[in-house]
Parts: C-alpha cells; structure tokens; sequence
C-alpha cells in the first residue's frame, strides 16, 4: 500500500507541472499563463528578465512548459524606471486598477494597447507605466493670453479655457464646476456654436446650497475603454520610408545587396499598383550600409518623424535604433526579413513577418491535428539531426500525445518489410523524415515509392519542411506519387495566374526574369507593401484592429497577424500546407 501511495505521489508531481494553477500574487512576483507557441526565451523577453530567474521561481520549466500552464515571473526593482507587470484578478475592473496605481484609464490603456473591454479578463497581463512615464506623456498644458485686469475692476474670469476636439460645452461645464447657464452668460458668442481653439473665460461659480452628496456607480470597463479610445482618422496621403542596405557605395556582400534590390523593385510595383487605384503615396529610401554603420543620420532627417509607415531594416544592429525611433513617434515598423526580434515583445509599433520559430511551429501543429485527425504517423528517424528540427519533431510527438494521435518510428534505413509492418489499413498513414535535407529525400524517396506501388490500397502520406520548394524540381514526380505535404509561410508557384502576371509586369518593368529563390525577394517586398498600404488606405488609424481585414491575396506571403501581448508589437502566423496530389494537382491549403 505504501508503494502504491510513493507511485500516485509521484505521477502528481510530475504531471503537475504541466497542469494550470492558481496563486495570489506577491509583491515578488506576479502570474503568466502560458499561451501557444511562447518559449522560455520569448516569455523573458516581454518582461525584460532573465531565463534564469523564470526557472528559479519555476523549478523543471527549463525543461518543459505547457499551454495553460502559469508560471511565477520576477517583477522588477531597483529602477524607478522599471515596469510593473499586474495579472487580472476576479471580479476586478479596469476603475479598480485606476484607483489602485493613481493612473488614469487613458494612462493604462495607452500602454496596452492590446487591451480591450472584450479581452479584459481574469489572467490577462498588463503593464502598468511607472510615475515617470506617465508624466511624461501627459499633453503639454497650452498657456492662454493675458488676461488685461482693469484698475479697480474685479475680473470675471477665473480661468481661460482652450477647445479642444471633440469637447462639448457639457464637459467643460463638468470639468469646471460650473453650469452651461453660467459659461454661456460669460461668453455670449457660444450661442452661435462651440469652436476648436477657442479661448473660452471661466466665471467663479456661484455659491449654491449644500447638497447631499449621492454615491455615484464606478464607471464599467466598456465606459472607460471608450473613453480613452483615440478618434479614428483616415490617411489621405501616406508616407512610406524604406531603410536597407542598397550599398550605393560599392561595398558589402553582393548576393545581399541584390536580394535587397530585388526586394526594393517588388515594393516599387506595390506602390504603382496601388496609385493607379486612387491612393496617394509619398516615398522615401535609405540606404542604411553595412551592419556596422550607424543609422541615426538617417532618423534625424526631419521628414522621418512624419512616416506612417517604415520597411526594414536587414540588420540586427539597426533593429533597435530603428525600432526606438518608431516607437517614440508612433510610427509601423514592418521587419520583413528576421524572426530573432525580441523587439516585438516589447513594442506596440513592430510587425514581424517573419514568424519566430517557436510560433511557428505551434501553427503547424494546430493545422496538422486538424488536418490528420485520424492519422498513423511515422516518423522516420535519420540519427544525425540538427537543433532546429529536433525541436519541431520533440514538440510535434509532444502534440500528437496530447490529442491522443498515434506515432511510430522507425530508422530513415528501414526495410520495405519493416515499412509495411507499420501501416494501419483504417488510418491515414504518414511518413516524416526528422531531417529536412535533400540527401534525406534521396535516401528515403525510393523506398517510400516502392512502398506506395507494393500496397496501393493504403492510404499514404509524406509531410515535410519548408526547405523542400528549393528541391521540387528535382522531385516533383515522387512528390505526386507519395502525395506529399510540406508546411511553410512563403509559397507561390510560376504557374499559379497570380505569380504568372507578377513574372510578366516584373519583366516589363526592369527587363529581367524574377530570381529563382525562396522565398523570392520580389514577391515579398511586393506582397509586403501592398498588404500594408492598401490596409493604411482603407483603415487610416483605426489599422491595428482591422489588420486582418485588408482582403488582400497575396502572390507568395502569407499574413496573419496576432500581438504578442498587450503591450508588444505583432507577430505573423500564417502557415499554408502545400499538397502535391496524387492527381497531378498542386494545391496551397489555407486552413483560415
């Protein structure tokens, strides 16, 4: 019996790292639920603090964490700059959190940008700006004229008032203390209407008798949250900058200058495109050198601060100067090239194209589960296999025992015999090499091949990487034969009408054929600044919560974007299975 007892105590413990629970904050540390596709690394990113310390305060998460699964995270100290992080309690409101850290709902809500009514909820991490910022961001206070005081005169005017937008003779009356009956008597010309930078005088109120004061309701979080809402404003011109090295020099590396090039063309034709369809669009390019040049020169240019919207740059270097800058002048930054930012995780301004890894991956898994909901999968093992991979296969095994999918392996070198002692004669049946390699492809085609023509009753799959396109050519014929899969954000093909009208205006316009590459550097910069600007067109400021209702059809780059937090940038997830069908046909699944 005491066995028995030590085996269940221990299956709890070991289970109960992966299971969600529920603690009260300290003032040490407060609580992150872990959401699909976040890693340690990404995790300690957003709250500016080491792995080390996460895995201190959660012994055993180095090792694995789980979806669901809360984790303890340090709060900062010591800097009267640093941030605070606060996890949504039950019950609690967005007025509580006002009167809890002598904010304003406009204070917090300019911080989080993320947060809505609809997503304020128990769990939710927000970040709350310290006393310092929060002075700092405060609307400078316009001074009003003079006020000429006649000898012997008592003024009238306690106060001059400037019109701001949007307000209302109402809510000056409120702010002031006073009655409209009162205002209006001191400023007769209101009778013809309220005006925007009008100086109003503000009479001393008149003494009225006690009354009883009432308790008033707290405002609910919907009332607050439209409160702080920024107006919504349309673009009627908008101003692009793109900052990469185009290395007018000479210098740098010549395979990048030209990737970049060809980059820069596709976004010209965006921009073409998109002004024979009505919409004005300024211009600006930089060349922003090599990875050790210094790219402030540039953003001290005065019509920088006046940008709508920046593409770049290719070096990390410049990533965060860059990234800064946006971020001060409220300005997009659309990273198209790298997934290792972790600028994102901590600036409202970024988009990230390129999915970071481990985002990505938890994409695939979703769409696989979904797409293989009956499914016998056989991972075919190659011994020698990179960190990359390694990940995707351990997180892909991970997943299938979770929704209770059924995998076997077996040796890349494997008998036809031990191939066909494998396959289930009820179940989809598909093979994965845990390499991605065309040495790997090479070895295992063949024999997948044969086993397809020896058992043509089974249903067999093969599914694989994105590094497969660059290898299509080679093996498109078995592709079809073994009805293949490969996962990927970046997918055209020459003979789909899109890619073929792309190829034949990129020929028209620069007299050369489109670079046989993937992702192809064209498409991208083309599919890039289309998706962007024609979605700044049609949303002007209201953008980041229309962003994946621009309706654009891409010709190779797939867009879906999610914030990463409430206070960070977006990321990109979207992720195509591309199928070569048995019957010759070559289809992109999009599983929106």
């Amino acid at each position: 019996m005491k066995l028995i007892n030590k085996l269940l105590l221990s299956l709890f413990i070991i289970g109960f790292s992966c299971f969600p629970f529920s603690a009260q904050e300290s003032s040490s540390y407060f609580l992150h639920t872990i959401e699909k596709g976040q890693s340690l690394y990404s995790i300690a990113s957003m709250y500016g603090v080491n792995q080390s310390d996460i895995i201190s305060l959660n012994p055993g998460c180095n090792e694995k964490i789980c979806f669901g699964q809360s984790l303890k995270i340090p709060q900062s100290k010591g800097n009267e700059r640093a941030k605070k992080f606060h996890t949504i309690q039950p019950q609690e409101t967005l007025y509580q959190l006002t009167v809890k850290y002598n904010l304003s709902a406009k204070t917090i809500c300019s911080a989080n940008p993320g947060l809505s009514a609809e997503n304020f909820k128990i769990g939710q991490v927000i970040v709350i700006p310290n006393q310092i910022e929060a002075t700092e961001k405060q609307v400078p206070v316009v001074s009003a004229p003079p006020v000429v005081i006649q000898p012997g005169v008592k003024p009238n005017c306690r106060d001059m008032h400037k019109v701001q937008k949007r307000e209302t003779i109402f809510s000056i009356c409120k702010e002031y203390g006073i009655t409209e009956q009162e205002l209006i008597a001191t400023n007769p010309e209101l009778k013809d209407g309220l005006k925007k930078g009008k100086f109003l005088c503000i009479p001393y109120a008149m003494v009225r008798p006690e009354v009883p004061k009432t308790e008033l309701a707290p405002p609910s979080d919907k009332e607050l949250f439209s409160e702080s809402k920024a107006s919504s404003k349309s673009l009627s011109v908008i101003k692009v900058a793109v900052v990469l090295p185009f290395m007018v020099d000479g210098a740098g590396n010549s395979n990048e200058v030209n990737r970049m090039v060809k980059y820069y063309e596709g976004l010209l034709m965006a921009v073409d495109s998109l002004k024979k369809t009505g919409i004005s669009i300024d211009l600006y390019a930089y060349d922003s050198g090599s990875e050790q040049a210094s790219i402030l020169p540039i953003l001290a240019k005065s019509e920088m601060k006046e940008m709508d919207v920046i593409f770049g740059p290719l070096h990390s270097e410049h990533i965060k100067p860059l990234a800064d800058f946006a971020k001060k002048n409220n300005i997009r930054l659309v990273i198209p090239f790298t997934s290792k930012n972790n600028e994102v995780f901590n600036n409202p301004n970024i988009y990230q194209i390129n999915t970071p890894q481990s985002y990505l991956y938890s994409e695939v898994y979703e769409h696989f589960t979904r797409k293989f909901t009956n499914a016998n999968v056989i991972f075919l093992e190659t011994g020698s296999i990179n960190k990359e991979k390694a990940e995707f296969i351990n997180g892909l095994k991970q997943e299938l025992k979770n929704k209770h999918v059924v995998y076997k392996s077996l040796a890349l070198s494997a008998s036809l015999a031990a191939m066909k002692g494998v396959l289930s004669d009820t179940k989809e049946n598909i093979f994965i090499p845990t390499s991605s390699s065309n040495i790997t492809l090479i070895k295992v085609l063949p024999q997948l091949t044969m086993l397809v023509r020896e058992e043509p009753t089974f249903n067999i799959h093969l599914f694989g990487y994105p590094e497969w396109q660059t290898y299509t050519k080679d093996h498109l014929a078995a592709f079809y034969e073994l009805d293949t899969y490969f996962y990927t954000s970046f997918y055209t093909n020459n003979l789909f009408p899109q890619a073929i009208n792309f190829n034949t205006s990129y020929r028209k316009w620069f007299g050369k054929d489109v670079m046989d590459s993937y992702p192809s550097f064209e498409m991208l910069g083309f599919d890039t600044a289309y998706f962007f600007l024609k979605g700044l067109s049609k949303h002007g400021s209201q953008f980041e919560k229309q962003v994946n209702n621009t309706n654009v059809t891409p010709i190779q780059t797939g867009f879906r974007f999610d914030r990463v937090n409430n206070w960070g940038g977006f990321i990109n997830k979207k992720v195509f299975f591309v199928h070569f069908t048995k019957d010759f046909e070559l289809i992109k699944l999009d599983f929106e």
